[in-house]
């Protein structure tokens, strides 16, 4: 080989080497504080960006919590911490997926809003507004691809992203729908009644006949609320009693809006081709795996992708399972990286 003139071999040195400032410098992982209004409330969240190449546009999530007031991290204090969500954001950012997940109405920093002298007049709408209004915040962060966005519920929250799945705008490019509830609200509700009185019986704490005339009042009640008649409470124990009490009060409205939604309707929306997972646990007793059947089928007819439906063995309704009474159980995991896993 003949040596190259000293000038040409700069040249040639200068032109393959990599300059040091070429090299994409990487952002490391950070939470923050976000804000947004919806319906004159002040909504406070958490955006969680996983490390990232500078100027990277990341696929992104909203979390959505389950019911009753649960905060952005998953939890109703001062009950013991499941961390539900936060663990989520977790498990998501390890595929590389930012997260926002938020205080929803009657939690955290957000509290009641607008309804703190109307909390009667909250009903399941608000949430949905609220969660929709999640969504385009979620969408405008400089960090997110608005292209690639995910819905990630849990429980009722499920059936929240569904319904966002079908009406947002850009539309979801996938759904995880985790431990959803897939049927309408007092139709679960009497459900878990039926299975509680029935092992009751099983333990000889009922005879057969109370069993039978409190499974028929437990109809009956759910029958007087839907056809919004006083409900008899008179063959109740006293505990499932107040509950349907309760459901006639300032929760009232929030009982019937819910309940109106059939979630294996609101999947006939779904953009052709959206991934969805779906999972159920074989140890939940709050969302059993027979319940999402209907939904599971409406998933099919409305073209969905995969993963489609994951049946979690020894999980339960807060995703753990016995090993893991804290933390997210490797079967969660798994469906979860199958699911936003590049």
């Amino acid at each position: 080989m003949f040596p190259l003139p000293a000038a040409i071999a700069l040249a040639l040195a200068v032109a393959t080497a990599t300059p040091a400032e070429a090299t994409p410098r990487l952002v490391p992982a950070a939470d923050r504080e976000v804000v947004f209004t919806v319906d004159g409330t002040i909504t406070y969240g958490t955006l969680h960006v996983p490390e990232h190449r500078a100027g990277h546009r990341l696929r992104a999530a909203l979390l959505l919590p389950g019911s009753g007031p649960t905060d952005r991290d998953g939890n109703q204090p001062p009950a013991s911490p499941s961390n539900t969500l936060a663990q989520l954001a977790h498990a998501l950012g390890d595929d590389r997926v930012a997260t926002l997940r938020f205080d929803k109405y009657g939690t955290g920093r957000t509290g009641l809003g607008a309804y703190r002298d109307r909390p009667e007049e909250l009903d399941y709408p608000a949430f949905v507004r609220q969660a929709r209004a999640a969504y385009e915040s979620l969408r405008d962060q400089p960090e997110t691809d608005p292209h690639a966005l995910l819905v990630a519920g849990h429980s009722e929250g499920a059936m929240t992203g569904l319904l966002l799945g079908g009406t947002v705008r850009p539309r979801p490019a996938g759904l995880a729908l985790l431990q959803p509830q897939a049927i309408r609200l007092l139709d679960l509700v009497a459900m878990q009644l039926h299975a509680q009185i029935a092992e009751a019986a099983r333990q000889g704490q009922l005879t057969p006949e109370r069993q039978r005339t409190i499974d028929a009042a437990i109809d009956a009640a759910v029958t007087a609320l839907r056809e919004h008649r006083p409900v008899d409470t008179t063959d109740l124990p006293p505990a499932v009693a107040r509950l349907f009490e309760a459901f006639q009060g300032p929760n009232g409205r929030f009982v019937d809006s819910d309940d109106a939604v059939y979630p294996p309707d609101a999947a006939a929306a779904l953009r052709p081709g959206t991934r969805v997972l779906l999972t159920c646990g074989t140890n939940d007793a709050q969302v059993p795996c027979a319940t999402t059947d209907a939904l599971t089928a409406a998933l099919r007819r409305a073209h969905t992708g995969g993963p489609g439906r994951v049946p979690l063995s020894g999980v339960d309704h807060l995703l753990h399972d016995a090993g893991h009474p804290d933390t997210l159980a490797p079967a969660v995991l798994d469906a979860l990286h199958r699911f936003a896993g590049r």
